[in-house]
C-alpha cells in the first residue's frame, strides 16, 4: 500500500518532513480543510477589484511604479507582465531537491489564505510537484528582498507557458512540462503573479538544504574525530561528562556523550591508560566537544529559524479576509534566513577546519607515532601527504566563503528597496561549503581508518570497528601509492549521503521524531 501523501495547508511543516521532501520526493496533497481559507482570501481580492479603489499589486504598478493605477481590463496582463519582466535569473539551474522544497514552501504559504491566490492555481503547483516537473530556475539573481523575485518568476513562468522544465533529468519546453502534469497554461487572476513570485521560498529552500548538509557533515565529523582519537592513541578523558557539565552548554554536553559512546570498549584506549608519557592531546582531539558542541548549538538555532520561516507567509501585500483589508508590509525581507544561513556557514567551516587539523596530526609521525604520512616505505610512497594539502585548500576556501553575506546590502529598484538581505546567496553557498567539508571529513575518515589499521592487533571500539569495516568494504587499506582521487570521492558521497547520520541522529533537528 502506498504511503499517505504529505498534506499541506493546515498542519505545520516539520524539519523531518522537509528533509524527506528534499531527499525522497513523497507525494503531496492540498488539505481540503484549508480550502475555505483560500476561497475567503480570493473573495476579498475580488471585492477590492470590484470597488476599484487602488490597492498595491492588485490594480497598481509595482515597486517605484506603485502610484500608477491599472484599468480593470488590464489586470490579468499586469500579472503576466510582472512575471515575464522579473524572470531575469542567471547561472546554474537549481537542483530538483531545491525546486521540490520551493514548491512545497510556496504551496504551504499560499494555502494559508492570506495571499489571494485561487485554489486551482495552488493545486497546479501540487500537480507539478507530484508529476516530477521541475521548473528550470537559474540560481543567481535574487538579493533576498522583495523576496526571491527573479528565481520565483521562473517558477511562475512555467504556469503561464514560458521557460523550460526538467523531467527525469531531461530539459524540455514549458508546454511539455505542463502536459506531463496534466495542466494547461494558466491565465493569472489579479494579485496572483505578485503573490507567486514574492516571498522567501527560494532562500529558505536553499538554506534548508544547507541545514541538512550541515547535519550530514556534523555527524561524519563526530565519527571521524572519534576514530582519529583512537588512531592517534589519544585520551578519552577530555570527554568526561563532569568536565562539560561544569560549563553548561547543551551542545557541548551532548557531543561529549556522543564521543564517549563511539569510543566505549576500545582496546586501543585501554592499552595506554597507564604509563603514557603524553600529558595532554592537541586541541583538535581534546577540544572536540567544545568545538563540535558549539557547531551543534548553531545548527539547532538556525534550524529553529528556518522551521518558522518554512511555515510563514512572506509575500506582499497580505490579505486579511476577516476585515477585508490588504496590508502592505515587509515579510518578504529574508533577513532571518540570511542570518541563519550565515551562522550555518560558520559551523560548516569550523567542522572542516577542525577535521583538517586532525588529518595534519595523523600524518605527522612526531605527534601521532604512526608511519609518516600514514604509509609504509615512505619516500618511495607519499601516502596521505597531498590528501592533507587538498583538505587544507578546501578548509581555507571555506574560510572565505564563510564571510557573512547578510552584512552586504546594495539598494535596488531606484532606492525603493534600499536595504536587502542577500539571503539567497547566503543560503546558496552553503552547498559548496558542505561539499568542501564533506571532502575534508572523508579524507579524515580514510586517514583515521588507516591509522587504526596500523594499531593492529589492538582494535578500536565495537561501533568504530563497524565504521572501519564499512569503509574497507569500498576502499582497501592504503598499502602503497595508488590513484587516490576515487577513494576520496567514495567517502565524500558517503558523508553527504548520510552514511554517518545514525551515530548522531538524536542530536540533529531534522532527524528527531
Amino acid at each position: 500500500m502506498a504511503p499517505a501523501p504529505v498534506l499541506l495547508g493546515c498542519e505545520r511543516l516539520t524539519l523531518p518532513q522537509l528533509r524527506r521532501i528534499a531527499r525522497e520526493a513523497p507525494e503531496i496533497a492540498l488539505d481540503p480543510a484549508c480550502l475555505p481559507r483560500i476561497e475567503a482570501g480570493v473573495a476579498a481580492i475580488e471585492r477590492i477589484v470590484a470597488a476599484g479603489a487602488p490597492a498595491y499589486g492588485i490594480n497598481t504598478g509595482f515597486g517605484k511604479l506603485a502610484q500608477t493605477q491599472i484599468p480593470r481590463e488590464e489586470l490579468s496582463k499586469l500579472q503576466t507582465n510582472l512575471v515575464l519582466s522579473h524572470a531575469v535569473g542567471t547561472g546554474a539551474l537549481l537542483s530538483d531537491e531545491a525546486v521540490r522544497l520551493i514548491l512545497v514552501l510556496k504551496i504551504a504559504s499560499l494555502a494559508q489564505g492570506h495571499s489571494g491566490v485561487r485554489a486551482s492555481t495552488v493545486q497546479a503547483l501540487v500537480s507539478m510537484y507530484n508529476a516530477g516537473v521541475h521548473a528550470c530556475i537559474p540560481s543567481k539573481g535574487s538579493v533576498g528582498a522583495s523576496g526571491d523575485l527573479a528565481p520565483l518568476a521562473h517558477l511562475v513562468a512555467l504556469l503561464i507557458g514560458y521557460g523550460e522544465v526538467r523531467i527525469r533529468g531531461e530539459i524540455l519546453p514549458a508546454s511539455l512540462g505542463l502536459a506531463e502534469a496534466g495542466l494547461e497554461a494558466l491565465e493569472l487572476a489579479p494579485k496572483e503573479g505578485l503573490a507567486l513570485l514574492n516571498g522567501t521560498q527560494v532562500s529558505t529552500a536553499l538554506a534548508l538544504l544547507g541545514l541538512f548538509a550541515a547535519e550530514e557533515v556534523f555527524a561524519a565529523g563526530i565519527v571521524a574525530g572519534a576514530l582519529a582519537v583512537d588512531a592517534a592513541m589519544g585520551s578519552d578523558t577530555p570527554f568526561d561528562a563532569r568536565i562539560h557539565a561544569l560549563r553548561g552548554h547543551a551542545g557541548q554536553i551532548e557531543a561529549a556523550a556522543c564521543y564517549r559512546g563511539l569510543l566505549a570498549g576500545s582496546d586501543i584506549r585501554a592499552s595506554h591508560l597507564r604509563d603514557d608519557d603524553r600529558v595532554q592531546d592537541p586541541y583538535s582531539l581534546r577540544c572536540q566537544p567544545q568545538v563540535m558542541g558549539a557547531c551543534l548549538d548553531v545548527i539547532r538555532s538556525a534550524a529553529g529559524t528556518l522551521e518558522i520561516e518554512a511555515n510563514g507567509v512572506s509575500d506582499n501585500p497580505l490579505v486579511f479576509p476577516d476585515t477585508g483589508e490588504v496590508l502592505s508590509g515587509g515579510n518578504f525581507h529574508a533577513e532571518p534566513v540570511a542570518l541563519a544561513a550565515d551562522t550555518l556557514a560558520l559551523a560548516i567551516a569550523e567542522i572542516g577546519a577542525l577535521s583538517e587539523r586532525r588529518i595534519a596530526l595523523l600524518i605527522d609521525a612526531s605527534i601521532s607515532r604512526l608511519p609518516a604520512f600514514l604509509v609504509e616505505h615512505g619516500g618511495l610512497n607519499s601516502g596521505f601527504m597531498i590528501a592533507q594539502v587538498t583538505a587544507a585548500a578546501l578548509a581555507s576556501e571555506n574560510k572565505w566563503l564563510a564571510h557573512p553575506a547578510s552584512v552586504d546590502s546594495l539598494p535596488t529598484s531606484a532606492n525603493q528597496e534600499d536595504h536587502v538581505s542577500m539571503a539567497t546567496f547566503a543560503a546558496r553557498r552553503l552547498g559548496e561549503m558542505a561539499d568542501n567539508t564533506a571532502v575534508i571529513v572523508g579524507i579524515e575518515l580514510l586517514a583515521a581508518a588507516q591509522g587504526v589499521d596500523f594499531r593492529a592487533p589492538l582494535q578500536t571500539s565495537p561501533v568504530l570497528r563497524e565504521v572501519v569495516a564499512a569503509i574497507r568494504a569500498e576502499v582497501p587499506h592504503y598499502a602503497e601509492d595508488r590513484y587516490f582521487s576515487p577513494d576520496i570521492e567514495i567517502l565524500r558521497r558517503k558523508v553527504l549521503g548520510g552514511a554517518y547520520l545514525e551515530h548522531a541522529a538524536a542530536l540533529l533537528p531534522s532527524l528527531r521524531a
